[in-house]
Formats: C-alpha cells, sequence, structure tokens
C-alpha cells in the first residue's frame, strides 16, 4: 500500500473509473463530468496533484471530457481513448436541482490491468465509485494503495458491505436520511473497516467521522442554480486534505464552500461546450434508430 505524504505536503489523488458528458438539451450545452472526473478536477482545485483514469470516447463529447481535465492541470497520461461515442447523460433541472433522464455507458466501461495496478502505489488515494466498472477491483486497488468509494446512495446493496474492510473513505448521498440515521450509516461503515466515513446531506451539511472523533459540517449558503457536482465537489475537496494528513475541521469547511460554490452555475465544474442541435438526422437520432438512445441504466455519477 502506497505510504501517505508527510502532513502538509500535497496530496497524490487519482480518480478512477466513470467519465460522462452531462447534456443540458434545454441549454444546448454539454459539460465534462463523472464522479471520478469530477473529485480529481476538485481535489486538484484544493491543492492536490491529481490524475484521471479511465476510457473516453473519440468522438467530440470525449474531446471536451480531455481537454477539460488538461486544463484543470490533472494528469490525463493514462486515459484511454477508444472508438465509439463517449459516456453521457441527459439533465434536466427543476428548481435548480438536476433531474436525469437518460444515459449510455459508451465507451467507458473499462478495467485496470496488471500495470495500471503496479501504477497505484504511486499515488496516495485513488477514488471511485458505484457508477464506475471497478466494484470488483476495489480489493486489488486498496492492496496497493488506500481507496476512496462513492456510494451515493447505494449501501444497501448486496456488494455494499463488503467494501467497507477496504476503504480509507466511504462516502454516502443521505440527503434523505435524517441525523440520527446518518451517523448509524457512518458508524457501520467504520465498524467494519473504513477508515474514515463521509455523508453528504444537501442543505443540512455533512457528517464525518473516523469512529472516535465526529465532525458536523453545516452547509454554506449559496445562491443555487445547478446542484450537479456539488457532492463531488465537497468529497474531492476533502479528500484532498485527509490524503495528506490534514486536519478534518478546516478541510470541512473548505469542502462546504467548494460545494456550495459548484451549486452556482451549470455543470460538474464549467468547461461547457455546444451541444448538437438535434433533428431529423442529427447524431442523437441516429443512435436511437440504432437503440442505442437514452437508457434507464445506470445514471453516470448520480447524486454528484
Amino acid at each position: 500500500m502506497g505510504a501517505p505524504e508527510p502532513p502538509g505536503a500535497p496530496a497524490r489523488v487519482l480518480g478512477i473509473g466513470d467519465n460522462v458528458v452531462d447534456r443540458y438539451p434545454d441549454l444546448g450545452v454539454m459539460y465534462p463530468g463523472g464522479n471520478a472526473v469530477n473529485v480529481a478536477v476538485y481535489a486538484r482545485r484544493a491543492g492536490a496533484a491529481s490524475g484521471y483514469w479511465g476510457v473516453t470516447g473519440d468522438d467530440p463529447a470525449g474531446a471536451v471530457v480531455r481537454g477539460a481535465l488538461a486544463a484543470e492541470g490533472v494528469d490525463t497520461r493514462r486515459v484511454r481513448t477508444a472508438p465509439g461515442p463517449n459516456a453521457w447523460a441527459e439533465v434536466g433541472l427543476v428548481g435548480g436541482d438536476r433531474v436525469f433522464k437518460g444515459s449510455d455507458d459508451g465507451v467507458s466501461e473499462f478495467a485496470l490491468d496488471e500495470d495500471e495496478l503496479a501504477q497505484l502505489s504511486a499515488w496516495d488515494v485513488a477514488h471511485t465509485a458505484y457508477s464506475g466498472s471497478l466494484v470488483d477491483q476495489v480489493p486489488r486497488l486498496a492492496a496497493r494503495t488506500r481507496v476512496s468509494f462513492d456510494f451515493s446512495h447505494h449501501w444497501r446493496e448486496p456488494w455494499a458491505a463488503g467494501l467497507y474492510p477496504h476503504l480509507f473513505l466511504a462516502a454516502f448521498s443521505a440527503s434523505q436520511l435524517d441525523q440520527d440515521a446518518a451517523a448509524g450509516l457512518l458508524e457501520d461503515a467504520v465498524r467494519r473497516g473504513t477508515r474514515w466515513a463521509l455523508a453528504t446531506r444537501g442543505g443540512a451539511g455533512a457528517l464525518l467521522t473516523d469512529g472516535v472523533s465526529w465532525w458536523r459540517q453545516p452547509a454554506a449558503p449559496a445562491r443555487t442554480v445547478d446542484t450537479l457536482g456539488a457532492g463531488d465537489a465537497f468529497t474531492g475537496t476533502l479528500l484532498a486534505a485527509l490524503a495528506a494528513g490534514g486536519d478534518p475541521g478546516p478541510a470541512l469547511a473548505r469542502a462546504a464552500r467548494a460545494a456550495a460554490l459548484a451549486c452556482t452555475a451549470h455543470g460538474g465544474f464549467g468547461h461547457g461546450a455546444p451541444l448538437a442541435a438535434q433533428g431529423p438526422g442529427a447524431p442523437e437520432v441516429a443512435r436511437a434508430a440504432a437503440g442505442e438512445g437514452p437508457s434507464a441504466g445506470r445514471p453516470h455519477g448520480k447524486d454528484r
């Protein structure tokens, strides 16, 4: 397992797994995103040295993801580009809250090969999520470096509890739980072996524990335009500090401010690009005709 940096040194944070373009048809814009991408970007903005590993398409959407990561200073040397469409999700807004209307995995699913697994020791922590394709590989990742995992609201899945002993950070989207229920969820995770457990609860703030101490962070005020990416902003900012051995208190306050700022604009972290108009013969129509249109499958980065 990779050794952590001494306190005060920038952490090395790697996002692995899902990437996506979030498509806003009503705005005519698409934004780069996906849980692993967003966390890597926000960790970088918080001062970490960050990277992203995943598979992008060779289409314009894939170029948007790669270009945004490079512009944010995220290491993309191990990003794969595969023939075919980049993963995408269609997003609508209801009172500033995002609603996923469909998604397609494109070419995004992949597994780490032996060389990539060997390279994990160069990172202080690797972050992935339920929305990627690496759930089964978490124990192998954890044998080489510390692992952060975003469960969103999927902690009741049959595979979930088995991951806890392998995790440095378990992150949950728990806005549907009251404080006592959220605390119980976190207590269970650390009792089963997780080092840190985090519950983000939207306007109700966040809870963090290491099983001994508790931190309760109020939400920072924000003029909300779009909640997409807020949870990932919180997690990435906090993870940069925890991986470097930093004090959770100030890190939580910074994370709350990052999440609030993410709510003030569309997309996960900016870098919007024009979305091709839909109509007869447009790419979206062509994909739908081929049986590749919007699906109700796994939404990329739901509750981001």
